[in-house]
């Protein structure tokens, strides 16, 4: 699977949503940051997603266009018109603008929502907003630290708020880092649960669930039969595959893929007997 593909619904990419200061003086070091992100974003694959303003959020947009990456803004305005007029907001280096007409405040739902994952850096009273949103509503998120601004104070905000969400937040100082971490909680971890509107079904764990649920035997992702990008069936089992290259994999060489599995399988038996056994024991 491709770094930046969404693990459960393979063929859509993953949206990485960036929330930053978009006014007031802003460092040079912070902007370039900003923009390394953007570009660490788009070579990863994923979709960026802004708020569509100035400042950090366009830096952000400028890093990923500048490597061939795609930028979707969601504007507070209800045309282009009003976007670049009223609000004194950006069009360029964005392939795509929502335009919701919900306002400077309203739209902060919009951008996080539309967003797989939340990055925050820098930011103000306005990133404080998107950054509640994000964490109330169990999301993904990564803090790149030493942008200034309130970036420099999430661990201590969340911890004041003691308040579990299912939210998970991972800091980094380092753009390509910080982006690499998420990519590989979300596609093991998180992708089970990414926000509280989300169930999960696709983990088969939900009541009354009826997702079948089958393992690629090239990545070890676990995945529902009908989000898988194509199915196999090798010595009676059937597997599923989340991309083309696990599905090329597997074709070339299906044993040395099926007898790793069973090996792990046997190891995880074995394992287990020796737990049941020493539990006895005490």
């Amino acid at each position: 699977m491709k770094t930046g593909s969404n693990p459960v619904w393979p063929g859509m990419a993953l949206k990485v949503g960036v929330m930053g200061a978009a006014s007031g003086d802003m460092d040079p070091s912070h902007l370039a940051a900003a923009e390394a992100l953007g570009g660490a974003v788009a070579r990863a694959g994923c979709v960026l997603v802004t708020g569509a303003c100035p400042g950090l959020p366009l830096a952000a947009a400028r890093g990923a266009k500048a490597v061939g990456g795609t930028v979707v803004g969601i504007s507070p305005g209800l045309s282009l018109d009003e976007h670049v007029y009223k609000y004194r907001s950006p069009a360029e280096h964005h392939d795509i603008l929502v335009f919701t007409g919900s306002g400077l405040m309203g739209r902060e739902v919009d951008n996080i929502r539309t967003s797989d994952i939340v990055v925050i850096l820098g930011g103000r009273s306005g990133t404080l907003g998107e950054l509640a949103i994000a964490y109330d509503e169990g999301k993904l998120i990564g803090v790149l630290t030493g942008t200034g601004g309130i970036s420099d104070m999430v661990r201590d905000i969340l911890a004041a708020c003691a308040k579990e969400t299912g939210s998970r937040v991972l800091y980094d100082p380092d753009p390509e880092r910080l982006v690499s971490e998420l990519l590989r909680v979300y596609r093991t971890e998180h992708y089970r649960r990414p926000s509280c509107f989300e169930g999960t079904w696709h983990t088969g764990e939900g009541p009354g669930n009826p997702a079948e649920i089958l393992a690629d035997p090239v990545c070890g992702m676990r995945l529902p039969a009908a989000a898988a990008y194509a199915e196999r069936t090798h010595g009676g089992r059937r597997y599923a595959f989340c991309c083309p290259g696990c599905t090329a994999a597997f074709d070339a060489d299906p044993d040395k893929y099926t007898k790793a599995r069973e090996k792990s399988a046997r190891q995880g038996n074995r394992n287990r007997r020796r737990g049941a056994r020493g539990r006895t024991k005490t």
